[in-house]
């Protein structure tokens, strides 16, 4: 969220910023609700003062035996009452209405983040290990999966209706293997606090990291309000809302492996079969809070971080960095991983680490205090991927499968599989 007096002295940065991520400029429409908020204030702050000066009239005025006086003194104060309580009102809904404009502006992009559309101004980092060769043609993961019966999509759609899945056997324990997995690394080896944070949360909450008020119906509500969270990110991120934290106790690095919940709005036709993009899904979620200073390179790290668990799992990736029309809402720079997917010949994306500045500290409060300093700063977020289960799981199906259907076991999983290493 953007402070509308940065916006005052940066109007011209501020509207470039927007047009790069294909919006309208909005500075001067910001501005005049802003002017007509500051001009309301002023107005109020004068009947403020006029009806205080008057009050202290009216005893002159008694004092001095001045009765009529008195009264046309005692009428002005109870009008300028009346007038204040309606000016009163009149500023909690300018202040909301400027709020509001504010809320549903999504991030500005850093000076090196690429300018373009959509995913096709992507730009490709780098890319690791190299795309198995096959002498049979490569199957997609709810073939190899509904052979093996370890992947029920029919019976998924009779208990919850499309979009998904229910897994069985060997690949339930291949899927809870590579979440196992992916939670010991990052905090056994990268030094993140594992945290199993609440999965139902206050709108607050998503408001927080962005997610609230635009994106709604992307989200599921529950019937008594709160709203079922669509990463961890949200309840990672908004630990230190409203906190003050001590420069000295960052960066804070956290981890938790949760079910995530879509409604994939708009995504009618898309990924329609298998899991790829589900209503209910598992991730490994990274999140870091940092001082102003440090959260670029912290991206950096983050990066290498989910880059790690492709690297042990032997999965071959491309590193993206994604353009202006292509990051999220509350990303400032973002890095897609995409893997290397043989039975659809094609790269999907796996993990997405975002560093968002400070955009969602001022919708959370969240700050940090220098030592010597009497001026609180906002602590920098990121957030990102380390990584989504499913589409792991995906990838390991379709890349170790073999001719006659089962699937090899990768090493870095045996010791959760109890040594198994094939499966089929």
């Amino acid at each position: 969220m953007f402070d509308i007096r940065w916006i005052r002295e940066n109007q011209e940065a501020f509207d470039e910023g927007l047009k790069a991520r294909g919006q309208e400029p909005r500075a001067a429409k910001l501005i005049a609700l802003d002017d007509a908020r500051r001009s309301h204030v002023t107005k109020l702050q004068e009947a403020q003062q006029r009806r205080n000066s008057a009050s202290k009239e009216i005893g002159k005025a008694k004092a001095s035996g001045d009765e009529e006086g008195a009264q046309a003194l005692m009428k002005e104060v109870a009008e300028i009452k009346a007038l204040i309580q309606a000016g009163e009102e009149e500023q909690r809904k300018l202040e909301a209405a400027l709020e509001e404009a504010l809320s549903i502006i999504p991030n500005t992009g850093l000076a090196d983040v690429p300018i373009g559309e959509d995913e096709d101004g992507n730009v490709e980092l780098h890319t690791w290990g190299e795309k198995p060769s096959f002498d049979f043609d490569p199957k997609e993961h709810y073939e190899l999966g509904e052979a093996l019966g370890g992947m029920d999509f029919e019976t998924a759609a009779k208990l919850s209706g499309a979009r998904f899945s229910l897994l069985k056997g060997q690949i339930a324990r291949l899927g809870r293997a590579l979440g196992q997995f992916m939670i010991d690394l990052h905090t056994q080896e990268h030094g993140y606090l594992e945290v199993s944070p609440p999965l139902l949360v206050r709108d607050e909450a998503l408001f927080g990291t962005g997610q609230l008020p635009k994106f709604a119906e992307d989200q599921f509500r529950t019937t008594e309000g709160r709203w079922l969270i669509p990463t961890a990110e949200v309840p990672l991120t908004n630990m230190v809302a409203g906190e003050t934290v001590d420069q000295a106790a960052l960066p804070l690095r956290v981890t938790g492996l949760t079910y995530c919940f879509r409604s994939e709005a708009g995504s009618a036709g898309r990924d329609v079969r298998g899991m790829l993009r589900q209503h209910q899904f598992e991730k490994c979620e990274l999140v870091s809070i940092t001082d102003a200073d440090s959260s670029l390179d912290e991206l950096e790290r983050m990066r290498g971080c989910a880059e790690k668990v492709l690297q042990l799992l032997g999965l071959h990736y491309r590193v993206m960095t994604l353009c202006t029309g292509d990051m999220g809402f509350s990303a400032r720079k973002t890095y897609d991983l995409e893997v290397w997917l043989p039975g659809q010949n094609a790269y999907r994306e796996i993990s997405s680490c975002s560093v968002c500045g400070d955009f969602q500290a001022r919708r959370m409060n969240a700050r940090y205090r220098v030592e010597g300093q009497k001026q609180l700063q906002f602590v920098h977020t990121l957030n990102g991927s380390g990584v989504a289960v499913g589409r792991c799981l995906i990838a390991v199906l379709e890349n170790y499968q073999q001719a006659d259907g089962t699937i090899v076991v990768p090493e870095a999983l045996r010791p959760y599989m109890n040594g198994l290493e094939q499966i089929g």
